[in-house]
């Protein structure tokens, strides 16, 4: 089961603290959203997943964390100022602006007025000034994308650690788009963070490494949850292909507003590195300056058998954390009806994801031995480094329960008597099979690990 509609995800996420919308108590800014306490540890959990998954556990990937301002000149090699836009209308009506490509008929989704201009080109990218002179001759963009800073930090990388055919850089990071008409809760934002891997490969070897990140990815986002049956590949047609693109999949994801794009899979050729090679040289004789080292880098490596430099190609592998973060949100969320006909809301998140890893509560919050052994038992499961273990002394072991249900907590230990006085044992409650079982304060440790790692 999953979430009935995004009405259903956008009440949760508010109440139990996952997402909010930014400057809320000012009426909100259209297209941008905070993470919560919930939301910013599940955030932050999907990033780790997806970090160990592709630098921790493979011998062939460096990590980079590159600047938000970026020069104009990268993205004006990179195509970006020229191609970087959407197709907008303004109705006439009642002034509201739309995306073009997103009307299903030649009408405003506002108002019903057909009323509408002509289509034109807007451009997604934020522009700042730079320095204390605000003249329009010195201007930086917020980046569009992470992906540009990977390739023009490629030699820097290379020349630091000495990689060799194939390999990949890395990053998660901030991007931003002035979208025309964000929508869908997080799904279209105006401020996302990205998750993109570059991977660098021989030209000629790229269309099979295309196909094995393709399988790779799909299989990554089960293991986050994701039902396959909710998992759609798009193979994009050619001519919708982005400008640097010789082909794109699409892990197309079956949201509650419809089946949309959670990651794309491209084959970007030799496009972005050969680009940026080239224009190095224009750009230094554009800004009056002399070439030297640095802007004239050669962005190419040597094949270590016929001792020929060349471009590799890449492929690009990129998600939104936001898409995922509201992808597994959907999947965890069921509402189950229980034998005496009352019904529970679950956020069945898998372990490694779940914000609150186990949620320590002691039976009696004015007990002072069982309090000092409710927060021992905390202070030991934090230290074993799986997350946030939370101590709650509400007082009410079962409104607890539930409550920590709804925010996907996989695991709640509770202290009574019996612990401080009797076996020394303490109640282990799980999320999906709401059993219980006596487990002994000094194993809990191993318990907790077998339960939350797997």
């Amino acid at each position: 089961m999953t979430a009935k509609s995004m009405d259903e995800l956008v009440a949760l996420a508010k109440r139990r603290g996952f997402i909010f919308q930014s400057g809320d108590i000012y009426g909100g800014l259209q297209g941008v959203y905070d993470y919560g306490p919930l939301g910013v540890e599940l955030k932050n959990n999907l990033k780790a997943a997806w970090w160990r998954a592709m630098v921790y556990e493979r011998d062939d990937v460096e990590g980079l964390d590159a600047a938000i301002l970026t020069n104009p000149a990268v993205l004006r090699h990179s195509g970006h100022e020229a191609t970087f836009t959407d197709p907008m209308i303004d109705c006439r009506a009642c002034k509201s602006r739309w995306r073009a490509d997103h009307l299903d008929q030649q009408k405003c989704p506002g108002c019903g007025s057909d009323d509408l201009t002509e289509p034109r080109p807007f451009n997604l990218m934020f522009q700042t000034q730079v320095g204390p002179v605000d003249d329009g001759s010195s201007f930086a963009y917020l980046r569009p994308e992470t992906a540009q800073a990977i390739f023009t930090n490629f030699k820097n990388v290379t020349d630091s650690t000495s990689p060799k055919l194939p390999f990949g850089i890395a990053q998660i990071g901030k991007a931003f788009r002035n979208e025309i008409t964000p929508r869908n809760f997080i799904f279209r934002v105006r401020e996302f963070e990205q998750m993109e891997l570059e991977f660098f490969v021989t030209p000629g070897e790229d269309e099979s490494w295309h196909e094995t990140w393709v399988a790779s990815r799909l299989k990554w986002w089960h293991e986050q949850g994701v039902d396959a049956s909710r998992l759609e590949l798009y193979h994009v047609p050619s001519d919708e292909l982005a400008h640097y693109s010789k082909a794109t999949v699409d892990v197309m994801y079956r949201f509650p507003h419809g089946l949309e794009e959670l990651e794309g899979i491209a084959n970007r050729t030799d496009f972005d590195l050969g680009s940026h090679t080239k224009n190095q040289q224009d750009f230094a004789i554009h800004a009056k300056v002399e070439p030297n080292k640095d802007t004239n880098a050669k962005l190419v490596m040597q094949d270590l058998e016929s001792k020929q430099w060349r471009v590799p190609y890449v492929i690009e592998p990129s998600a939104g954390v936001d898409r995922g973060v509201l992808a597994v949100m959907n999947e965890a969320y069921r509402v189950e009806t229980l034998e005496n006909g009352s019904e529970r809301t679950v956020m069945g998140f898998k372990p490694h994801l779940a914000p609150i890893k186990v949620a320590v509560l002691p039976l009696k919050r004015n007990h002072s031995g069982i309090v000092a052994k409710a927060k021992a038992i905390k202070k030991e499961l934090q230290a074993l480094g799986l997350g946030r273990i939370l101590y709650e002394d509400t007082g009410n072991i079962g409104k607890g329960y539930r409550r920590h249900d709804e925010v996907g907590t996989p695991l709640c230990v509770t202290v009574d008597f019996q612990t401080v006085e009797e076996d020394g044992t303490v109640t282990v409650r799980d999320r999906d099979t709401m059993a219980q079982q006596r487990v002994p304060a000094d194993t809990l440790a191993d318990y907790v690990v077998a339960n939350i790692k797997g």
